[in-house]
């Protein structure tokens, strides 16, 4: 099936060809067909599938055919998202689609920066709304945003909305919601809490099951280093000197990790930046389009500030700290090998990663080749774990530390009704 059997209009047809899609992959032939029959779906697909346009195509041509009367411009679809990166790769996808050929208004509504530019926006009428929970929901009690007309609700990245807490969040959104609508949700990985969310959203959902979180893409070599974590940043900067390495994704596990990484490559010459949840949203940005135009090469970032990464041509993607979960590792090196090209994922493993490792070959089903490091492993012993520190005294404003407060000492007998603590006695009311 191609995409003008999906009886797409012309549009959306000639937006998907100047995007240079020509074949639908897996997810998409199964769902759009399902979304433009107006069917709840439940979307179980890793990252990388080409998701996004599954649901962002049907829903441009729902919204196009059936326009509300002159004058009435309710917002018409959500797509609610854990992040501002993914929020916002959403939004630029449907202006790719062809939003603006259909007159379709879009807007992207996330925290981290000033709401005024958002709500003017949406004061001038807004179709198409991407957002992320808190900001939505602070717009929402501010009175800017109603979603009693929304046709359309997206739920994405469901799994990572349960991992990051947004789901109460989520469900006070889905209760100023409709009962009449249609429902898309898309997950990764379909846990007993994620199905539990599912069945209170979907009415009757029609399932889909695309390249599980279990299964890493064919055409993404894969390769291990055995290194010593002192030697890590060593390795990562001879692997960057390589001219094959034409653009890096690295991983990191924490936001102090990420800009040490950044630290060691500055000292060996190579220009890195970081994006992480202690940046602001305009540092994220910056970083993030320095690195998709190719004038920054090395990106260092952790796992929820890369949700939304989509870099068609991302050659490499580092795991600079293996992540304790195995299936954040199909994740990350979902970055690169996008849209049928191949990539590389190269991961570095010290001893205190060893249990870490295991549990991703487990998943994937495979040992993944082993490479041999100018600075092999040498540490065999793995690390003491860290001895847990005592809470920090609380300090007055000079910087010392406060007295602690002694108990106080309990009375052997009740005081009288009419006596007050200490003796005297209270006065009458009347």
């Amino acid at each position: 099936m191609n995409f003008e059997e999906m009886q797409l209009i012309p549009p959306l047809l000639r937006s998907v060809e100047q995007s240079g899609y020509e074949v639908p992959t897996p997810i998409q032939r199964a769902t759009i067909p399902l979304v433009l029959a107006g069917k709840d779906v439940l979307g179980c697909a890793q990252t990388g599938t080409g998701k996004t346009a599954a649901f962002a195509l049907p829903i441009l041509q729902r919204l196009n055919a059936g326009r509300p009367a002159q004058g009435n411009r309710p917002i018409r679809s959500l797509i609610l998202t854990p992040t501002r990166e993914l929020a916002q790769q959403i939004y630029e996808s449907f202006l790719t689609y062809g939003s603006k050929k259909l007159s379709l208004s879009v807007c992207c509504i996330f925290g981290g920066v000033n709401q005024q530019p958002q709500t003017e926006q949406l004061r001038r009428g807004v179709d198409i709304m991407v957002a992320t929970p808190g900001r939505l929901n602070d717009l929402i009690g501010q009175g800017y945003i109603r979603l009693d007309g929304i046709e359309i609700f997206v739920l994405d990245e469901a799994d990572r909305m349960l991992d990051m807490g947004f789901i109460h969040d989520v469900e006070k959104v889905i209760a100023l919601l409709p009962t009449k609508r249609q429902t898309l949700f898309f997950s990764a990985t379909m846990p007993k809490e994620v199905e539990a969310l599912a069945l209170k959203i979907l009415s009757n959902p029609s399932t889909v099951k695309v390249d599980p979180v279990t299964s890493t893409v064919d055409s993404i070599r894969q390769a291990l280093y055995y290194v010593d974590k002192t030697n890590k940043k060593l390795l990562l900067a001879h692997l960057l000197k390589d001219p094959a390495v034409e653009s890096a994704l690295i991983f990191a596990r924490t936001r102090h990790g990420a800009d040490r990484v950044v630290k060691d490559l500055e000292k060996a010459g190579i220009r890195a930046l970081a994006i992480h949840g202690s940046k602001s949203q305009s540092a994220r940005q910056e970083a993030l389009a320095q690195f998709k135009s190719g004038r920054l090469n090395a990106l260092v970032a952790t796992d929820i500030a890369a949700r939304g990464i989509d870099i068609v041509g991302l050659s490499h993607v580092f795991n600079y700290d293996l992540p304790n979960e195995p299936e954040v590792y199909i994740h990350r090196i979902g970055r690169t090998g996008r849209a049928g090209l191949g990539g590389d994922a190269v991961s570095f493993c010290c001893i205190d990663e060893l249990k870490d490792l295991r549990a991703i070959e487990s998943l994937i089903g495979k040992r993944i080749p082993v490479l041999e490091s100018p600075w092999p492993m040498e540490v065999l012993t793995p690390s003491e774990p860290k001895p847990r520190m005592p809470r920090p005294a609380k300090l007055n404003r000079q910087g010392n530390p406060l007295p602690e407060r002694k108990p106080r000492p309990q009375s052997a007998e009740p005081a009288a009704p009419n006596q007050r603590r200490g003796g005297r006695p209270r006065r009458g009311r009347d």
